[in-house]
């Protein structure tokens, strides 16, 4: 670590300072002053009182408006539903406020939230359903109507059927307070599907104190970076900050990092129904937002598009994004086009509740590539494909381990053995770290496509075209893409001529539409592999692709 990074860390983590860290065992340090649960943070948000929390279009909710919300649907889930500590609840919308009071009042009576990706097909949505064990699903109109007949209580939102959540709201008193719960930092809190490289979503379940640890730490990240760049963090941390949410809540860039980071600091979050730059340009000229916080797509979207000098963004003070490789041409393009705002690129997984290793301003222009320094609560270790950990420079596979680790996945034993090892989560990516304690990521060691920030795991897409009649062989990679990082592309081979938009068709009944390949290149001979029956994944790519 430089010197200066030694001095800042040392400054902000000072016994006393509001980043003072505690030894929880086990070696790993936790922030002293963080919410022990998110029900805590819950309560401290209510302070914020008349300060306004969430917009959405015409919507406008203060943070006291939304805790009497949360509290009022806390005690209709307790006592209409008869929800209690440990049950599931799933939330399946789009970002409206509502996904955020019913995330809110789950949370607050210990039950465990199960946020699932609104762009899933009835049959994933299902089999979330079955696998968390939920006993009660929220969702907006258009996730009720593609779970018609499911044979749990549905909540409906903004649509039809089911319970209206107006209805199960009823009369909100002004003086509500949440229903009395114990809730514990090490209780559950969250399973949110991560696609399982052997083709079946494992639920990463998290726990209060990874909930109330999270905002924490990307509220380090950011003054770590002020205070680098010669800023009093301070006088920073009183601004109020509007966040533009450009990702959905069910990703743990949206939720965590994003949603839980603003209710820490009293920020104002403004929803949008879709991500679309257009829009995005507007609402941070009438917001008049100063962060915006999403996957490099959606900066690059942004930049990218042709009014951009025909708003008034110059409230716009950051742009930061993770969640995706971000290519150094997209720092080239925010530079030049937007000056003097702070670019910050961040890494961080659904099994580290998001945010882990940052970078800022002067260190992220001088390391395009890097994704930056651990925060002060995070170790890293970089080893070999036995766990054994290598010296500096070393390329292999990128270990953490801090109290963002979560304690590991909902009912999968083996999985959770295998990936947490003595604490440490082993992520699958290959890294190599510098001398300085910059990381780089070199490769992903799993098998997966990231288009625009969406995980698409290439087993479960394989898995589905091999339930095609005339697919003999299939194997899905990534095709370079300048906008969305990567595009899903699938090279098969077939028994009987097909065509890519019949197999599309076919894929379209058991796959969201962002996990279905845009490119097919069909091959007559036998796909390449190795002796023990793997694809060799990047010989088939410079065959289809040419040399990267």
């Amino acid at each position: 670590m430089s010197s200066m990074h030694a001095q800042v860390q040392a400054a902000l983590t000072a016994p006393g300072q509001l980043f003072e860290m505690a030894e929880i065992g086990g070696g790993v340090r936790a922030w002293k002053h963080a919410p022990a649960t998110f029900r805590a943070l819950l309560e401290n948000s209510a302070f914020h009182g008349e300060h306004e929390f969430i917009v959405y279009e015409d919507t406008r909710l203060t943070y006291a408006e939304h805790f009497r919300l949360a509290a009022t649907l806390a005690h209709r889930l307790t006592d209409s539903f008869g929800v209690r500590k440990g049950d599931r609840v799933a939330i399946a919308m789009r970002n409206y406020p509502e996904w955020i009071v019913a995330f809110s009042a789950t949370l607050a009576i210990g039950a465990i939230a199960v946020p699932l990706n609104a762009w899933w097909t009835r049959q994933e949505l299902e089999y979330g359903l079955a696998d968390s064990g939920a006993m009660v699903l929220i969702a907006d109109g258009e996730r009720a109507e593609r779970l018609a007949g499911v044979d749990i209580p549905v909540i409906v939102a903004r649509g039809a059927g089911g319970h209206s959540w107006d209805s199960v709201m009823g009369e909100v008193d002004p003086l509500v307070t949440l229903p009395p719960v114990d809730v514990r930092p090490e209780d559950p809190a969250t399973i949110f599907y991560t696609s399982g490289t052997t083709g079946r979503s494992k639920g990463a379940l998290g726990s209060h104190r990874n909930l109330g640890q999270a905002p924490m730490s990307v509220a380090y990240a950011m003054m770590r970076g002020t205070a680098l760049a010669g800023r009093d963090p301070l006088t920073s941390a009183r601004q109020r900050r509007i966040t533009l949410l450009t990702v959905p809540l069910f990703h743990a860039t949206g939720c965590f990092a994003v949603l839980l980071t603003t209710m820490l600091n009293g920020g104002r979050l403004v929803l949008m129904y879709k991500w679309d730059p257009l829009d995005a340009l507007e609402l941070i000229e009438r917001e008049k937002v100063t962060g915006m916080s999403g996957v490099p797509t959606n900066a690059w979207q942004l930049l990218s598009h042709p009014s951009l000098g025909s708003y008034d963004i110059s409230t716009l003070s950051g742009i930061s994004y993770g969640g995706a490789p971000a290519p150094p041409k997209l720092l080239e393009k925010l530079t030049s086009l937007l000056p003097n705002r702070t670019p910050s690129n961040g890494y961080g997984l659904t099994e580290t509740t998001a945010l882990a290793i940052y970078n800022t301003g002067r260190d992220y222009l001088a390391r395009p590539g890097s994704v930056g320094m651990p925060l002060a609560v995070v170790d890293v270790k970089v080893c070999d494909p036995k766990g054994a950990e290598l010296p500096v420079g070393a390329v292999g596979e990128l270990c953490l381990r801090g109290p963002i680790v979560i304690p590991g996945y909902w009912n999968r034993p083996e999985a959770t053995a295998e990936v947490i090892v003595d604490g440490w989560l082993h992520t699958g990516d290959l890294a190599r770290v510098d001398a300085d304690g910059f990381v780089y990521i070199v490769d992903r060691a799993k098998d997966m496509v990231i288009r625009g920030g969406e995980n698409v795991y290439c087993a479960e897409v394989e898995a589905a075209l091999f339930e095609h009649p005339y697919v003999d062989d299939a194997a899905v990679i990534g095709i370079p893409d300048e906008e969305l990082g990567e595009l899903v592309g699938a090279v098969v081979r077939v028994t009987t001529p097909v065509s890519a938009e019949e197999l599309q068709a076919f894929l379209k009944e058991s796959l969201a539409a962002f996990k279905i390949p845009v490119r097919f290149w069909f091959q007559e001979t036998e796909l390449p592999r190795n002796p023990g029956g793997k694809i060799l994944k990047t010989q088939l790519r410079q065959q289809v692709l040419g040399p990267s």
